[in-house]
């Protein structure tokens, strides 16, 4: 998180010699009165406002609970914006974010002022498991450790909260089945989206066809509430015996009111049928008086440019979610090819290329959900299509007479 990021490099000198009392080896040999003292959780937080924070948050919080023990929110999710072409390399799978660790009251303070619930599930760890993961947090704190290579499905701040632990308890975490739970990667960022249609815009526009594919129980975890939801029903299994993954849950921010910022006013599918609605009613001034509107022609050109221009770029990603778009069957750069000569006024044969791409981009609806919206375009392009064709037809029949 932004604001994460300027308190984790704010604090980064003053907890300096708090961790490194946490990677001295003396602390992998305590006694076992002073480790129970100490409670390690999982910190599950709502979504806010806030673009980055949509699909929620998890960290993990180190309490000692002895007076003046440490209190320590270590969060896999800090990064900062003002890194060169951030943007871009977040696009491309590129982006590096890190471990930062800082007071949980300051970690408490920052959702209180979204206004956003954290909920805390106390982990029923033995003292020898809370040692191994405390050593473990430390080694991961360490500069050469504490940068890793962010996916936005496959290796993100839940994801790593979740391995961390599950490498420190001796024994197996055995999750409860969800067989009636098995949603694709796109269903998923539409229910964490439903209140931010431009986003699931473009998400879907980026997705491709591997964000369809049914999940299993583990992909699901890449989601903060999937995580907590299976923490709360998970066992531990050792030696023929079972123990709760989880000992206590309670809220260790409550809710408050969430500022919510005004967005663009029409929706994708709105803004969808206002151009389609447009598109039919060009069309049928075309086919009436004969003649094809070039600026028409141009503009959607254009769009389907740009937007093929951001698809072709994904195929360069290192996100495995969006290298196999169908939608690029339509929307590619071939349009700016032609542009010059449509612009012109000459022959091209463009649209009889675009009404082939047009039928397989139908076709591969069947097996990839389309961005909302898109539909309209494509019915636009298909109907300048119809018109071009029309009339080549029309001249090579008047030719031959």
């Amino acid at each position: 998180m932004k604001h994460l990021k300027i308190i984790f490099n704010a604090l980064k000198g003053g907890l300096t010699g708090a961790l490194l009392l946490l990677t001295m080896p003396v602390w992998a040999q305590q006694d076992s009165l002073r480790m129970d003292s100490v409670e390690i959780s999982l910190l599950t937080c709502q979504p806010h406002d806030e673009i980055y924070s949509l699909y929620g948050h998890t960290a993990i919080r180190y309490h000692d609970l002895r007076k003046g023990g440490l209190d320590i929110a270590f969060n896999y999710g800090v990064f900062d914006f003002k890194k060169p072409l951030f943007g871009l390399r977040f696009v491309f799978g590129i982006t590096d974010y890190e471990l930062g660790a800082y007071p949980f009251r300051l970690f408490k303070q920052e959702y209180q002022r979204f206004g956003s619930m954290v909920t805390e599930q106390v982990l029923n760890l033995t003292d020898e498991e809370k040692a191994a993961l405390q050593q473990a947090l430390a080694i991961n704190m360490q500069n050469e450790n504490r940068i890793y290579r962010y996916n936005y499905f496959y290796n993100n701040c839940t994801t790593k909260a979740r391995d961390i632990i599950e490498q420190c308890i001796q024994g197996k975490v055995v999750y409860e089945p969800r067989e009636d739970y098995t949603p694709t990667y796109r269903e998923m960022v539409h229910e964490m989206t439903r209140n931010n249609p431009w986003s699931a815009f473009g998400n879907d526009l980026l997705l491709g066809i591997l964000a369809d594919k049914k999940t299993d129980i583990r992909q699901q975890e890449f989601l903060p509430y999937n995580l907590m939801y299976d923490f709360d029903h998970a066992q531990i299994y050792l030696n023929g015996e079972y123990r709760p993954l989880v000992k206590e849950r309670r809220i260790a921010v409550a809710g408050g009111v969430q500022m919510v910022k005004d967005g663009f006013p029409l929706s994708p599918m709105t803004c969808g049928i206002i151009l389609a609605i447009v598109g039919v009613g060009i069309f049928l001034i075309e086919w009436t008086r004969k003649d094809i509107c070039k600026i028409w022609d141009i503009l959607l050109m254009v769009i389907a440019g740009v937007i093929g221009i951001i698809l072709f770029m994904m195929l360069f990603s290192q996100h495995p979610t969006v290298n196999i778009n169908l939608q690029f069957i339509l929307l590619n750069p071939l349009p700016w090819f032609f542009l010059w000569k449509v612009i012109k006024g000459k022959k091209t044969r463009y649209w009889h290329i675009t009404a082939i791409l047009a039928v397989l981009f139908l076709t591969g609806s069947c097996f990839q959900n389309y961005a909302e919206g898109i539909w309209s375009l494509a019915l636009c392009l298909l109907l300048q299509c119809i018109l071009h064709l029309q009339k080549s037809k029309t001249k090579g029949q008047n030719s031959k007479k």
